[in-house]
């Protein structure tokens, strides 16, 4: 079945066949809430939140974009809810740098791809929110720039702009990660 066939009968009440489609494009909406929220737990209650979301308002999707745009949009902004909620009160996911136990012979590779991993967090954390949308949405959902220009609300030229100045920023937030 396609996504239009899917949509129909989820209007009807059929779980079943939106368990197929959420299932379609879940893994893209997790990264989504991964990338924009920093963390496994916070982007497990976003993604949940998406689908969530998602299902409730089915019957208001009317089909102008496709619904794994639909889907993403859901996703962010779910995903940024539960930032802001998250600002309002203290988290153990913010720290100074000092990340706890250092292991005598830790595994090179692994500590490594940790570093870059947290490094990358915390440079798109920095970014304008307008940004940080774009290039996750890019990068990690790989959105097309339309797709991405509709979900903003702007001109694929703004798009290009958003992620073209998020790069510079990020490279330049990611220099001191890169170049120790």
């Amino acid at each position: 079945m396609d996504d239009a066939d899917l949509i129909a009968a989820c209007r009807t009440g059929d779980h079943h066949a939106f368990a197929e489609l959420a299932g379609r494009y879940r893994t893209n909406a997790w990264h989504v809430c991964l990338q924009i929220t920093g963390n496994t737990h916070d982007a497990e209650d976003a993604l949940q939140d998406t689908l969530t979301a998602a299902w409730q308002n089915l019957p208001k999707f009317r089909g102008d974009a496709r619904f794994h745009t639909w889907l993403h949009r859901i996703a962010v902004n779910a995903a940024l809810a539960v930032v802001r909620r998250r600002k309002t009160t203290d988290s153990l996911d913010d720290t100074d740098g000092d990340y706890g136990i250092l292991l005598e012979d830790p595994a090179p590779r692994f500590d490594e791809q940790i570093t870059t991993i947290d490094a990358v967090r915390r440079a798109l954390a920095q970014l304008p929110e307008d940004f940080r949308v774009a290039i996750v949405l890019a990068e990690f959902a790989s959105l097309p720039y339309a797709d991405i220009a509709e979900h903003q609300g702007v001109t694929v030229a703004t798009v290009k702009t958003r992620i073209h100045r998020a790069r510079k920023q990020l490279a330049t937030l990611l220099a001191p990660a890169i170049d120790p």
